[in-house]
Order: C-alpha cells, then structure tokens, then sequence
C-alpha cells in the first residue's frame, strides 16, 4: 500500500481595515527576511486551519479571534523549497485586543498599507494571494 503524500499546512491573516491590509516584515528567520508578508504560522496537527490561524495571529499580534468569525478567501498549493504546502488566506471582521507585535526577533515592522499599494519587498506569493483575494480568485497554485 502507498503511502499518502504529506502536504505543510499553514494559515496566514489578511486583516484589513479602511480599505489597508495588515502587513509584517520578517526578520531574523532565515526566510524572506526583509520582505513583508501577512499574520501566518504552520498548523501544528489536531487542529483545524481557522483554530490554527487563531492561535498563531494571537501569538504573533496579540489579538483574539474566534475561529467560526474567520472566513477563508483564499487557497494556495504551492511549492516550496523542499515540500509542498496547502497555504490557507483567511480574513476577519472582528477580533479583541490590539494589535502589537508580539514577535521583535522574527518582525521588524508591522505596519499597514493600502491593499492597491503593496511594499515592493512584499513576499512573492503573499503578493499573488492578496490580489487574487482582490479579484475573488478562491484558488490559485504558486512555484510550479
């Protein structure tokens, strides 16, 4: 019998308000350091991608969500360097809390940005997400 194929799950946060997406520039992590990207952290197994996504937007920007308020926008099967990953873009109306940067070693800044104006050092794939997010593309796939 084969076995099944492993795929890397994570969940990423396009937190957006007034028309501005919240955006982190990574640091110190040894991937994409410099370029910026959205709230986002691997799923850890036993949990589904909007538990995941809470959990990990809480760890990174100290905000709460409650899971059954994350709508997911955006899927992408996308190649890696050495794996393949299922990415899943969720966004939010509501959340608790404000929004700190709970993670100086791995982000030097957290600013927002109108969703039309993205920074050029804007993560590649990150960048395809949130313009597929903007024209209603539900699926895309990347690094192929």
């Amino acid at each position: 019998m084969r076995e099944n194929f492993p795929y890397v799950g994570a969940s990423y946060l396009f937190l957006i308000e007034e028309g501005k997406i919240l955006l982190q520039r990574r640091c110190q992590t040894g991937f994409k350091d410099g370029e910026y990207g959205v709230p986002a952290g691997h799923l850890d197994g036993g949990e589904t991608a909007k538990q995941g996504c809470a959990r990990e937007i809480q760890e990174e920007i100290g905000i709460t969500l409650d899971p059954k308020d994350l709508e997911v926008v955006h899927v992408m099967h996308r190649k890696a360097r050495k794996d393949e990953r299922i990415d899943f873009f969720m966004t939010t109306r509501s959340y608790a809390g404000a929004v700190t940067n709970c993670e100086p070693h791995k982000c030097d800044d957290l600013s927002w940005f109108p969703l039309d104006e993205l920074p050029d050092n804007t993560i590649d794939y990150v960048r395809q997400a949130i313009e597929s997010y903007k024209d209603g593309i539900h699926y895309s796939e990347f690094g192929w």
